[in-house]
């Protein structure tokens, strides 16, 4: 699904409207609709509602939702901001008109100069209709104390597009206190990439969306920039297996993992690649990984490197399809040295790699091996591992805009861990992943993904493909375990079994 911005929206709109037939007016009254159901399934007519709204088109999505809440029944009061009396859009306007006409119960007050504010309590019900995404500037402070207060209400707030005070896309100075802080959010017809900001998930709450019927021509020939992976996208990817193929049609997986201590990441993540289908799966690790990997995971094959404890050289006698990198290696000299050998060699061969953890933690104790990186290697950190890689960032947006810098300077694919992680690819291009669950926050769990990406390149997929469709196998596999043993009870081997599962839900 496209994530637009706000422009890209409008344009959209437009062409709606002129290349469809389709009035403003028919599409402000299929947001009110779409408003005013979700209402009345969530909370019925009980409660008193407070709409805000302001002069532009989303308080006409406001003034519209609340003629249906009030024709099914509702108390509705609603508070109109036209300041200085001729403010309203048209649209605007006419939905005003047709409020007052059609409900003379319900009490509109227009505040064209002083507004008094409303007590409003917990027991009420409040509707933002004042910015939407049409904001492109900060708010002035007589606003801000309406916002105050209705965040101080405690009561449910139910925003229509966006939480007014909140921008479509970057919010680089955003004060949370000055923006409502909604209990549901009902995007019209499209997410805005602020849901997909951690640091704004307390304004935004739960977001739903309001399909209305925008022009499908419009939207599919609009590129984009941001976009969020669904199971419909995965299915297309992922191809059915020829029932005349062998294990040598689904490549060859080498995972360089483990250490004294950390072997089990390197079961974890042969166990992710086992069960994402690769044909053929290799350990290369210490020796004290052999009899661990070869008794929890017979199906795979092993490597010995002469050191006891540590990987201390990578020499491989034969090629593989994919090579993953870094669960439980460590970041011993002896380590960190053999890496860098290694990615000046696979960057002479032009071989992409995964690299996961303490390929990344070593990588940031010697950060010149960023210039070896092979063009399109995947790159998989959680927040802790990116700004040990590349400088501490000062929030989640800055982190997603850095990754966007580094990944087109690195010419690598950025996987940012994260309650909706984010494929960052070299041209600028962001997918944000929709599976997942916080049973994921579990130890081992970012190994399983590096064996499941590692397995899906060897399958023969481009790196972006494998990196997009692993982070959504990946969450979906860990609902499944979720659905088994409950959000605290999920281990890195519950959501390693379901990856199998994961791809054949997704598939059929």
């Amino acid at each position: 699904m496209k994530i637009f911005s706000s422009e890209e929206i409008r344009a959209i709109d437009k062409y709606t409207i002129e290349q469809e037939g389709i009035s403003a007016k028919e599409l402000v009254d299929r947001v009110g609709k779409g408003v005013a159901d979700e209402i009345l399934d969530r909370w019925g007519i009980e409660r008193r509602i407070v709409v805000f709204a302001g002069w532009g088109n989303n308080g006409a999505d406001a003034l519209s939702a609340s003629r249906v809440l009030a024709e099914a029944g509702a108390d509705v009061t609603v508070y109109l901001f036209n300041i200085g009396g001729e403010r309203l859009s048209a649209d605007c306007k006419e939905c005003r008109d047709e409020l007052k006409e059609a409900c003379p119960q319900v009490n509109l007050i227009e505040v064209v100069k002083n507004f008094e504010m409303p007590e409003l309590t917990e027991d009420m019900l409040i509707i933002d209709g004042l910015f939407g995404s049409g904001l492109n500037k900060p708010l002035p402070g007589s606003l801000v104390m309406i916002i105050h207060n209705i965040n101080d209400s405690e009561a449910p707030v139910v925003s229509i597009d966006i939480p007014s005070g909140l921008y479509s896309d970057w919010n680089s100075h955003l004060i949370l206190r000055n923006v409502v802080h909604a209990t549901l959010t009902l995007a019209v017809e499209f997410p805005r990439l602020s849901f997909f900001i951690p640091d704004n998930s307390e304004v935004v709450g739960e977001w739903k969306l309001l399909k209305i019927g925008l022009s499908r021509e419009a939207i599919k020939k609009t590129p984009y920039t941001y976009y969020l992976i669904t199971d419909r996208d995965i299915k297309r990817i992922l191809r059915r297996r020829d029932p005349d193929s062998s294990k040598a049609d689904y490549g060859s997986a080498l995972i360089c993992a483990g250490s004294y201590g950390m072997c089990g990441a390197a079961v974890l993540a042969l166990r992710g690649a086992l069960r994402a289908g690769a044909g053929k799966v290799t350990c290369y690790g210490p020796r004290c990984a052999y009899f661990v990997a070869q008794t929890a995971v017979p199906s795979a094959m092993f490597i010995r490197d002469p050191h006891d404890n540590n990987i201390s050289e990578i020499t491989l006698e034969r090629e593989y399809s994919a090579i993953g990198i870094g669960p439980g290696i460590g970041t011993r000299d002896v380590t960190i040295n053999a890496l860098e050998n290694f990615l000046k060699l696979a960057s002479a061969n032009r071989q992409a790699l995964v690299l996961d953890a303490d390929a990344l933690n070593c990588i940031a104790v010697r950060p010149i091996m960023l210039n070896y990186l092979p063009t399109y290697s995947v790159l998989t950190p959680h927040a802790g591992e990116f700004d040990r890689l590349f400088g501490s960032q000062p929030s989640a947006e800055a982190r997603l805009r850095k990754a966007i810098d580094v990944a087109r300077f690195y010419n690598v694919i950025i996987v940012l861990k994260g309650r909706y992680t984010a494929v960052v690819r070299p041209d600028g291009k962001v997918h944000i992943n929709s599976s997942g669950t916080p049973a994921l926050a579990t130890p081992g769990s970012g190994d399983v993904l590096t064996g499941v990406i590692t397995a899906l390149i060897a399958q023969g997929y481009r790196p972006e493909t494998a990196a997009i469709s692993g982070v959504y196998v990946h969450g979906l596999a860990g609902e499944l375990a979720e659905n088994q043993h409950g959000s605290y009870g999920v281990t890195a081997e519950d959501i390693a079994l379901e990856i199998g599962r994961a791809i054949k839900i997704v598939m059929e």
